[in-house]
């Protein structure tokens, strides 16, 4: 088969930008239909995708017959996936359907050339596109990219959280695109004005989700509006409180409850107050609006109180009640140690309550803080819920919370919280009943098919709009947990998922659900529709999402195919989507009954290697093997032979560090089960899916990509290869490889992952590697000997830098920036070719009192210009332009890469050498430094070219 664009080149630098910018928009982007954990950026599915069908030059030699001929023709794709996967452009018609065309002029060559094969009527029919499956489809980026760009879409998951996601996304839009509004409010407007209006895409299926969404929160409002009253601003309160003053005698939509958690104080002489567990009193960080909670000690108890202003002891203040990380919290009323243990006696015996600290309400500009009244705290008590989630947590949601007596889901809500949730889930039915009757009314066929029975008339209409009805009280219930806090620096409530697991909160943030402007119904209904508006299917493709085992589903069949598989035990996503499931299973289980059929989330055959239910790590790991193995077995089995399978992972190597070298279980498991499903990887490219400002952490995983992995079935007659083979032939091409990656800017924290790609190329085209005893060489040893060349490349390229260069790189090695001793340095550079005194003079070293130490780049001399320099050094380049940037951003930097022309390129290899040893050593501060020096390298290039083409005319106005 010939090769498709991703197995030789992609526009990685475009790619990744565009991938980093995605991650920090929030407003109109799909994924605000509902959360789901690590999504891969839409950026990054177009362009995979897009490039994984279109054909590279090099296959058709008549056409591009030579290698520049080839360049001009990827520069040109290139192109086209730079403005692909641009924000901006992520509906834009124009270019998606250039996109399209090009994908249509691929498959009609690989059609053309395929004529005589024995399944051609099949599978290359010149006027049907092969259509596109994703088995773990989990957030839906990639099955909704594959449709935008015309491909009929296919997803499947075993969770069914992420099934109807996928269904939103993907196959209810197409289903009812371009038809107007069934609500009576459209319905009832003069013929005139309707016939002017045009519903594109999914405009008319969002005004109505719209519409029944304000419904139920009007209808919520009659039934337990009085579970949520304004405050009133008294004169009373306006005179301890002048700044309430614009207030007085109004009243004010309350936007939060603030609740401390409470425990019996240990001190006997206390032993009938409930005190709180307050990890903070500050209630508002902003610049000029700071306030606080103020506890107020009196008649054996305690009150609270709201003080506007910086506080005088503001450490105190940001501590709250608490005693520091691990000692727990103290008594409020003696001072009295409260060590977790205690806590944790006391909520498994169910004697934890909580205390109001605050209420928050909407001012004319801003927050308005204030006291908790008697009458507010009684309200919230008369809630009495009738239903609460009894499902158990399981996994990372027990991660603690199960150690206060948070046993079951139910726990994690406020008797109001799940008084407004089950108010809201019930009202999701009854509004699916109205929309079902409008859609009669309107026209539409009453036909008695649902939606999951593929019915696309007034039935299937109106379970549509109930899927998005029920995405806003599950979005809700994120909002509205004990577990949310509040966050003082935006003054608002925050979520219940802030990580990958459900951690425990000591004072948290209860969101006005009904009337709020911030983790209310409403406004999550106004994400839900911003979600659906940004999907943007206006060309008819149609898809279509279910529940599938990965290992047993044959969807797959003579499908494109691009995946996101489970990383081996980083998220347990059947784990955490019980949380909402069992909030839409209570809305929407008579919608789809099949789909949420069972009491949980299926778990025993989720495809993640968690101990807890498996028995032990081994037996995990053995699980997670077998059944990714099974995956992969099917995919190489069923997927379209004329396009490679692309995979994404993500796994930090350096997780184990022992005889073998850096490796990962993670890593080893996955590689192995796609090489015992005879695939050979054919290509391998980092994108980055992490936000730019991710920090190197110490002990972390610091990936801040995900892996696609290029892979194409084996063939039959691979040959069997000694280790001695194999590491030959790593010899002499992972040097190129790595060459080639450096020039497309990787950056260095992700060039070990990079070059598994080149390194597993080499495995896996043969059937076998075999060592000296004829036993064959695993997937670890593999990599061990993968990292190790990689080590001996990056080492020789240390043959292009000064003597004072490598100098300075091996002592940095052993030393860092601290000293060392100066007879050992001296013999070091002797060694080198070169000495201590004259590195003094270069302006790298400093020594005195018999010590030696390498300057920090803080302490280069600001004003140094290479052109002037006697003795420059490839070093002090790398660590100038580092403090350049630090200082004084892109453009200083750029201004130094300017007067360092070809020199600057010598620099940037550098980078990566002095990552490789910083990592290693866990420098990570060091570490930062270099990474980001490489990643603003395009930015600083591009803007030195702009201070050279300044130059000439600055220099010619010189002369007058």
């Amino acid at each position: 088969m010939k090769k498709k664009l991703i197995e030789v080149a992609l526009p990685l630098d475009a790619i990744n930008k565009a991938c980093a910018r995605e991650k920090s928009i929030r407003h109109g982007h799909p994924s605000t239909l509902h959360l789901w954990w690590a999504r891969r950026p839409l950026a990054a599915a177009r362009a995979v995708i897009f490039a994984q069908m279109v054909d590279d030059p090099s296959g058709y030699p008549d056409l591009f017959p030579t290698e520049k001929a080839r360049e001009k023709e990827r520069q040109r794709l290139f192109k086209i996936i730079e403005d692909l996967v641009l924000w901006e452009n992520t509906t834009n018609e124009t270019v998606l359907q250039k996109a399209r065309d090009e994908i249509w002029q691929s498959w009609h060559r690989t059609c053309a050339q395929h004529a005589d094969h024995p399944r051609a009527e099949e599978l290359f029919n010149r006027y049907v596109l092969p259509a596109f499956h994703d088995p773990f489809a989990g957030g839906g980026s990639l099955p909704l990219e594959a449709q935008r760009l015309g491909l009929e879409s296919y997803a499947s998951d075993l969770n069914p959280v992420a099934v109807l996601i996928n269904k939103a996304m993907i196959e209810i839009p197409p289903k009812f695109a371009g038809k107007p509004p069934v609500n009576p409010d459209w319905q009832n407007k003069p013929e005139r004005e309707k016939a002017l209006s045009l519903w594109k895409g999914a405009q008319g299926l969002a005004e109505d989700v719209r519409y029944y969404g304000k419904w139920m929160r009007d209808e919520a409002e009659k039934r337990i509006g009085h579970l949520y009253p304004k405050i009133e601003i008294t004169d009373e309160m306006v005179k301890k409180r002048p700044d309430l003053n614009p207030y007085a005698g109004k009243k004010l939509t309350v936007i939060a409850w603030l609740w401390a958690r409470t425990v019996k104080s240990p001190n006997p002489a206390f032993a009938h107050v409930d005190v709180p567990l307050a990890s903070t009193f500050m209630l508002s960080t902003k610049k000029g609006k700071e306030a606080y909670v103020e506890p107020v000690i009196e008649n054996g108890g305690y009150r609270f109180a709201v003080k506007v202003g910086k506080p005088e002891d503001d450490i105190a203040v940001k501590l709250g009640t608490s005693a520091g990380k691990r000692a727990g919290f103290k008594c409020l009323m003696s001072g009295t140690p409260l060590p977790y243990d205690y806590i944790r006696s006391e909520g498994q015996a169910g004697r934890m309550g909580e205390r109001m600290m605050a209420i928050v309400a909407e001012g004319v500009r801003g927050r308005v803080y204030l006291k908790p009244t008697p009458e507010m705290e009684a309200i919230a008590l008369t809630a009495k819920p009738e239903w609460k989630p009894d499902t158990p947590m399981y996994g990372k949601c027990r991660v603690n919370v199960s150690n206060y007596g948070l046993d079951v889901y139910g726990d994690l809500f406020t008797p109001r919280q799940l008084v407004a949730l089950t108010t809201f889930s019930d009202l999701v039915q009854e509004a699916r009943e109205q929309v079902k009757q409008d859609a009669v009314k309107a026209g539409l066929s009453d036909d008695g098919k649902t939606l999951d029975k593929l019915g696309d008339g007034a039935e299937a209409y109106a379970d549509a709009v109930a899927v998005f009805l029920g995405f806003g009280v599950s979005k809700t219930s994120n909002r509205s947990s004990s577990i949310c806090t509040f966050k003082s620096g935006v003054q608002c409530p925050g979520d219940t998922f802030g990580r990958q697991a459900i951690p425990m909160s000591w004072d948290y943030a209860e969101a006005n659900i009904v009337n709020g402007p911030s983790g209310s119904f409403e406004s999550m209904m106004k994400n839900v529709v911003a979600g659906l508006l940004s999907n943007g299917t206006t060309n008819g493709t149609r898809g279509l999402a279910r529940q599938q085992d990965a290992s047993k589903q044959s969807i797959s069949a003579t499908k494109i195919v691009s995946t996101d598989p489970p990383y081996y035990d980083n998220i347990g996503y059947a784990d955490l989507s019980d949380f909402f499931y069992v909030w839409l299973r209570r809305s929407l289980k008579l919608t789809f009954p099949e789909l949420f059929a069972t009491l949980v989330v299926p778990k025993e055959r989720e495809l993640v290697a968690t101990p807890y239910r498996h028995g032990s790590k081994k037996k995990a790991e053995a699980f997670f093997l077998e059944g990714m193995s099974q995956v992969m077995h099917r995919l190489s089995a069923q997927t379209h032979p004329a396009f490679p399978v692309t995979i994404y992972y993500a796994f930090k190597q350096s997780e184990s560090d022992g005889a073998d070298g850096l490796t990962n279980t993670g890593w080893d498991t996955f590689l192995d089960a796609i090489i015992k499903a005879e695939f050979a990887i054919s290509g391998t490219w980092p994108m980055r899916t992490e936000r730019e400002n991710r920090k190197i952490n110490q002990g972390t995983n610091a990936l801040a990509s995900s892996i696609v992995l290029v892979c194409r079935k084996r063939y039959v007659d691979a040959p069997i290869a000694t280790r001695r083979d194999f590491v030959a032939t790593l010899k002499s091409e992972l040097p190129q490889a790595l060459a080639h990656l450096q020039r497309g800017n990787i950056a260095p924290v992700d060039l070990a992952q990079a070059a598994i790609g080149p390194g597993m190329a080499v495995y896996t085209r043969y059937s076998k590697v075999l060592d000296a005893k004829g036993t064959p060489l695993t997937v670890r040893e593999a990599l061990s000997l993968i990292n190790q060349t990689l080590d001996e490349a990056l080492a020789e390229q240390e043959g292009d830098f000064d003597a004072d260069s490598r100098w300075a790189l091996t002592w940095f090695d052993q030393m860092g920036f601290a000293e060392g001793d100066y007879g050992i340095a001296e013999q070091l550079s002797k060694s080198k070719n070169t000495s201590v005194s004259g590195m003094v003079e270069a302006g790298i070293l400093v020594s005195r009192s018999g010590k030696v130490r390498l300057l920090t780049p803080a302490e280069l001399p600001q004003g140094w210009d290479p052109e002037t320099d006697k003795r420059l050094t490839v070093w002090e380049m790398v660590h100038q332009l580092i403090r350049a940037l630090e200082t004084g951003g892109d453009s200083a930097a750029a201004m130094l890469v300017a007067k360092l022309g070809a020199q600057a390129e010598t620099a940037r290899e550098l980078c990566y050498r002095l990552y490789t040893l910083c990592e290693r050593k866990k420098r990570a501060n060091e570490a930062i430094a270099y990474n980001s020096l490489v990643q603003s390298w395009p930015e600083i290039i591009r803007l030195a070219g702009e201070e050279k083409d300044k130059k000439p005319q600055d220099e010619q106005s010189e002369m007058f």
